[in-house]
């Protein structure tokens, strides 16, 4: 597709995080299609470097025009490296995708060690990307995005995996303030998006899963999803999949929303008093 916006101008630089497989590298390819810089940051390793030779084959300037970048968001120092190299390579970033992540699993009194990693990656990954990348950002004065890659467990925060959900959680109150913060800064040309995906066959989400189950989206489609809806203007990017409609995302958020509104149990739509009340009315149109 070709992208309406311009942030996206063709010779525009796009770094992104977590772009060796799934949603990002999906998005580097779409960028590099469309005639722009490409950074990939990730995990050093085979898979950031066969990331690399894809999406450059798809660059009109190959090699000159895509490089990988081995980078661990959790590390600030290494993300300051990595803008380093980036201004000095391209000289200006247009586009910043923070968008890795992992899942390790956690549980309310499980090993530290996941909490930890959950939050240095998904969260202070997010915040340290924006806080380093963004000032330059806004000095150039060039139309530019800031993509955070939230999730609809920061929002609803079903029970299960507490550590992923908190930090999700912080990523759309981050966001938020971030595009409050940009919106009020006079003669800022950059702004902020808060991607929300569906459920999208990834290996963060395959479980073990050899082939796409039929409920999922694809990484395409969820950037194809994600830059239609910058193209519009949207701030949530409320991605729906096969299986979830934006409507049946509506009710769900809105039942989540009333626990504090009616003074209800939290997480009531799992509460055994409160689950069948919680099904009707999502399940109402």
């Amino acid at each position: 597709m070709s992208i309406q916006h311009p942030a996206f101008a063709k010779g525009h630089v796009a770094v992104i995080t977590g772009a060796a497989s799934g949603i990002g590298l999906a998005a580097a390819q779409e960028f590099a299609r469309n005639g722009l810089c490409v950074v990939l940051a990730d995990l050093e390793g085979d898979k950031l470097d066969e990331a690399c030779r894809d999406v450059q084959a798809l660059a009109e300037g190959g090699e000159a025009d895509v490089v990988a970048i081995a980078t661990d968001v959790s590390k600030p120092e290494q993300l300051e490296s990595l803008e380093r190299a980036v201004i000095q390579r391209f000289g200006r970033v247009h586009v910043l995708m923070n968008n890795a992540g992992i899942q390790p699993g956690s549980s309310l009194f499980g090993p530290q060690a996941n909490w930890d990693s959950v939050f240095a990656v998904n969260l202070m990954g997010v915040i340290h990307g924006t806080r380093i990348f963004a000032n330059d950002m806004m000095a150039h004065n060039d139309p530019a995005v800031i993509i955070n890659t939230g999730s609809k467990q920061g929002i609803t925060t079903p029970p299960g995996d507490p550590a992923y959900n908190v930090a999700k959680a912080g990523v759309k109150a981050f966001t938020e303030a971030l595009q409050h913060e940009l919106r009020n800064t006079e003669g800022c040309h950059v702004e902020a998006h808060l991607l929300i995906p569906g459920f999208v066959y990834t290996g963060l989400t395959a479980n073990g899963r050899t082939e796409k189950p039929s409920g999922a989206w694809t990484p395409e489609q969820t950037v194809d999803f994600m830059l239609k809806s910058i193209e519009r203007g949207d701030f949530y990017i409320l991605c729906p999949d096969n299986d979830v409609d934006r409507p049946t995302d509506e009710r769900r958020i809105a039942w989540a929303a009333g626990d504090i509104i009616e003074n209800r149990p939290p997480l009531s739509r799992w509460h055994k008093d409160h689950a069948g009340a919680a099904s009707a009315f999502i399940a109402k149109r």
